[in-house]
């Protein structure tokens, strides 16, 4: 018996239709996950180094040096906005045995969908680290 000469092929085109169908959403959602995943390592990385920056340096420049720490700690995780930092301190920021609470946040936007300017999706990322000024630091 003699197949029909109209349906060679098509097990082929079926199968690149439903791969790209299936493959292009699964690509997506993981590049998708790993800008995320980049985005929390530097945040992370951005409060532990800023909460150090900051009890390690004098009243004066404290504050800018926390916020270049958390910024290169994202950059080193090819995240290029500047964080949001928030610095907390109990009872005073430089008093020896004081705890500071840094918290850095950051906004990452999904690929391809951030076209869509502010209707785009965020998903928020954020740490928090509590750092202890140490008590038996130099004079000033």
């Amino acid at each position: 018996m003699r197949r029909p000469y109209g349906e060679d092929g098509n097990a082929m085109v079926e199968f690149v239709y439903l791969s790209l169908l299936l493959m292009v959403p699964l690509v997506y959602i993981l590049i998708s996950a790993f800008q995320v995943q980049r985005a929390a390592f530097g945040v992370t990385e951005g409060a532990r180094q800023a909460g150090r920056a900051f009890v390690t340096s004098s009243d004066s420049a404290a504050e800018g040096r926390a916020r270049e720490a958390a910024a290169l700690a994202l950059s080193d995780q090819g995240v290029t906005e500047p964080p949001t930092l928030t610095i907390s301190c109990s009872p005073g920021c430089q008093t020896p045995g004081a705890t500071v609470t840094v918290t850095v946040r950051h906004v990452v936007r999904l690929p391809v969908l951030s076209l869509l300017g502010t209707l785009a999706p965020v998903i928020p990322v954020s740490a928090t680290h509590d750092e202890i000024v140490d008590e038996f630091q130099g004079a000033p």
